[in-house]
């Protein structure tokens, strides 16, 4: 099923196919995460990476939370854009050699996925509010301030650091 699917045709269908995309996505990166980790060579990076696998556990289970406040099954659609991200995060791993470009790269790859978070949570937000669910839109909110936040550290990380290393 396509974003603008014969499917989707008010505002809340928009919401719902949108929670779906980002509750796979969430999924796929509980899968994703431990091999970055696994990855990273450089300690703060692969404690970093561990440390958001349990904030995302905890963004899986808020969007659980928002499916049954409106009511809903909780259920995935695929989100081809995620898929993406995560298969040229792991084509790019396994062509560099060098572990400190490897640690760029794996910063790189996760600025990807928490950018395409950030976008959709943000989006669900204001989605929320205009359908008169500031409930789900606060909850929401927690989470887009956690992918900021992360988005954050690896940017300083990257600056700080690992790019320095890399480039060396």
């Amino acid at each position: 099923m396509g974003l603008f699917s014969k499917d989707i045709k008010t505002m809340n269908d928009l919401f719902v196919h949108q929670l779906q995309d980002i509750y796979y996505a969430e999924k796929q990166l509980v899968k994703a995460l431990p091999n970055m980790a696994d990855k990273a060579t450089d300690k703060q990076l692969k404690d970093g990476f561990l440390k958001h696998l349990e904030e995302t556990k905890t963004h899986v289970q808020r969007l659980e939370q928002v499916f049954q406040m409106q009511g809903l099954a909780v259920k995935a659609v695929d989100c081809p854009a995620i898929d993406g991200i995560i298969k040229e995060a792991d084509e790019v791993a396994g062509e560099v050699a060098d572990k400190a470009v490897l640690d760029a790269a794996l910063i790189n790859a996760a600025q990807a996925a928490e950018h395409y978070e950030i976008v959709r949570y943000g989006s669900l937000i204001a989605w929320a509010r205009q359908l008169g669910r500031s409930d789900c839109a606060s909850i929401l909110q927690k989470t887009l301030d956690e992918e900021k936040t992360t988005d954050q550290k690896l940017t300083s990380l990257a600056e700080g650091k690992v790019n320095l290393r890399a480039a060396s």
